[in-house]
């Protein structure tokens, strides 16, 4: 029977992600908007967002953070085109994400030496394959395939190379393990529910080091610049950032880093995802007709979590039209106003996406997960009938 309660918020999408439960315009009314950010009050912000970040996740005080453009995306490669080059490199890669960045490494930055470690939507590549003397590019969550990282037990603490890590759909959500890593982005938009636009850029002293000792053979857009002269330009790691940030963005993300403090801050989020994939996950492990993408329960990720079809009647289909059912799935709980934008990635196989991470709660999962059921006995229905 079709289901009487709703979530309260249906947004589930994966990105831009749901804003912190309570969130009105009202939270932005301290905006510094129509003030540069480069006044004594905008570089304060700045460098309150950066503080509280890391004092939030626990950075080592040793480590490096800076507001730089373009969202993740941006920071990812501002890492490649200023550290990639004095030793090879390994790629893994097992989503579109991680695709994405193996094609920018081989074809955009040229490199030669460069190995692809891959795997197919659902499985991790063969992480023990990765030379740890090589520099490592590689997500940390596949928010598109729903595969995360078990742990960072295959990178060696002795390693020669640098372990650049896109973990954009995990900081917040997982407690990243900093003395593994070298390079760690992320955005606003993804677990705290802040607003797009803008990367965060983490940097050890390994990386900074080889900012330092190592010239790039490119030529890097201003954007990308973090040294001058042979040294360090230490401002970028203050807030004061490369290009104009949005001022009520900033107020946005300030926002959002109070929330997490509200709830108990990192191990706060950490459980509050823990228990909104325990959800999703009870649910799938009674219902017939829907199983993970990810097939080892211990890679699949508590944030993005990607779901494919086990019923034999939809999972027989052929692509294009399993891709259909999927839109007509997700445009009928749209409709209901019961889930938001859980249709998974275009470059993903045709499956539903739910986003569980910390601003998602955990009864809006429970309410909709009665929908999910609704919906797909309705559109598998109208299959039947027309065979």
């Amino acid at each position: 029977m079709k289901p009487t309660l709703r979530p309260a918020n249906p947004n589930f999408s994966s990105g831009p992600c749901t804003k912190r439960p309570g969130w009105s315009p009202g939270a932005l009314a301290g905006a510094l908007v129509g003030r540069s950010h480069r006044s004594a009050p905008g570089k304060e912000k700045l460098a309150e967002v950066i503080r509280q970040s890391r004092r939030l996740l626990g950075m080592p005080e040793d480590w490096r953070l800076a507001i730089v453009p373009a969202s993740d995306t941006g920071a990812v490669e501002m890492a490649l085109w200023s550290l990639l080059g004095p030793r090879g490199v390994d790629v893994l890669a097992w989503e579109s994400f991680g695709a994405g960045w193996a094609l920018d490494v081989r074809r955009h930055l040229g490199m030669e030496d460069v190995r692809l470690l891959e795997a197919g939507y659902g499985a991790l590549p063969d992480l023990s394959a990765a030379d740890c003397d090589r520099d490592l590019v590689f997500v940390w969550n596949g928010t598109t395939s729903g595969v995360c990282l078990p742990d960072a037990g295959w990178i060696a603490d002795d390693r020669g190379g640098l372990a650049i890590c896109d973990a954009t759909s995990a900081v917040f959500g997982i407690d990243m393990p900093w003395s593994k890593l070298d390079v760690v982005t992320w955005s606003w938009q993804k677990a705290i529910g802040g607003e797009g636009a803008h990367g965060m850029l983490a940097l050890s002293p390994r990386a900074v080091e080889r900012l330092l000792t190592w010239t790039p053979p490119r030529p890097l857009p201003k954007v990308f610049r973090l040294v001058r002269d042979g040294a360090l330009i230490e401002g970028v790691f203050r807030g004061e950032t490369l290009n104009t940030p949005s001022m009520l963005c900033v107020e946005d993300a300030l926002d959002a880093l109070a929330w997490v403090e509200s709830v108990g801050g990192l191990a706060g989020t950490v459980a509050r995802t823990q228990a909104n994939a325990a959800v999703i996950g009870e649910w799938a492990a009674r219902t017939g007709w829907i199983d993970f993408l990810a097939r080892d329960p211990a890679a699949r990720s508590p944030t993005s979590v990607c779901l494919a079809f086990a019923d034999p009647g939809i999972a027989g289909l052929p692509e294009d039209r399993r891709r259909a059912f999927v839109q007509a799935l997700a445009a009928r709980l749209d409709a209901e106003n019961a889930a938001r934008d859980i249709a998974n990635h275009r470059d993903a196989p045709p499956s539903l996406r739910i986003w569980a991470g910390p601003t998602v709660e955990r009864t809006d999962l429970e309410a909709l997960v009665p929908w999910l059921d609704w919906a797909f006995e309705a559109e598998a229905g109208k299959l039947r009938a027309r065979r």
